[in-house]
């Protein structure tokens, strides 16, 4: 007999199906409207982004063997989560934000491909937790780096290289959008 077993896993903010959430598309690019929370006191941050993924799956089992899985990644960003300061912030700040979902996406397409790549077995339940946190200490770690390295937007140089970096490499994925 076979079993069904359906997981949700929801990397960073969790998911709650009535918060507004937008789907990562490489023909949209994020606007200062899309940004809906209130600024934050104290911070020094002129503008946060608040993105994540969220993954799922469901598999066919009998009692010995994994009989077929499917799966579903998609890169989130949060509009009620995600806030600027109007009087702060320019063209350069709103690239460093997309870049921010961009990064997003591309460790969504990281995440597919080790999922397409990985040998499941009847134990996927524990395996696809530990592909998806894998991929969750990658996008926090990638996304600090960005961060420290372009220096939140104000290193010019270094936006661009990150930038041209974030395009190749979600090219190089493009068989996993």
């Amino acid at each position: 007999m076979y079993q069904l077993i359906l997981v949700i896993f929801l990397i960073a903010f969790g998911n709650n199906p009535y918060e507004t959430q937008m789907v990562w598309n490489e023909d949209y690019r994020l606007q200062w409207s899309d940004f809906k929370a209130q600024p934050e006191e104290g911070i020094d941050a002129v503008a946060i982004t608040a993105s994540g993924l969220s993954s799922d799956f469901s598999a066919r089992t009998t009692s010995t063997r994994l009989v077929d899985y499917s799966s579903n990644v998609v890169a989130h960003f949060y509009p009620d989560k995600s806030w600027y300061k109007p009087s702060k912030v320019n063209e350069i700040v709103l690239a460093h934000e997309q870049l921010h979902f961009d990064i997003t996406e591309l460790n969504a397409r990281k995440l597919r491909k080790r999922i397409a790549e990985f040998g499941f077995t009847i134990n996927i339940k524990s395996e696809m937790n530990v592909l998806v946190e894998m991929s969750n200490k990658e996008l926090a770690k990638m996304q600090e780096l960005y961060d420290d390295q372009s220096n939140y937007s104000m290193n010019i140089e270094a936006q661009k290289k990150w930038q041209l970096y974030i395009r190749d490499e979600l090219n190089k994925l493009s068989n996993y959008k």
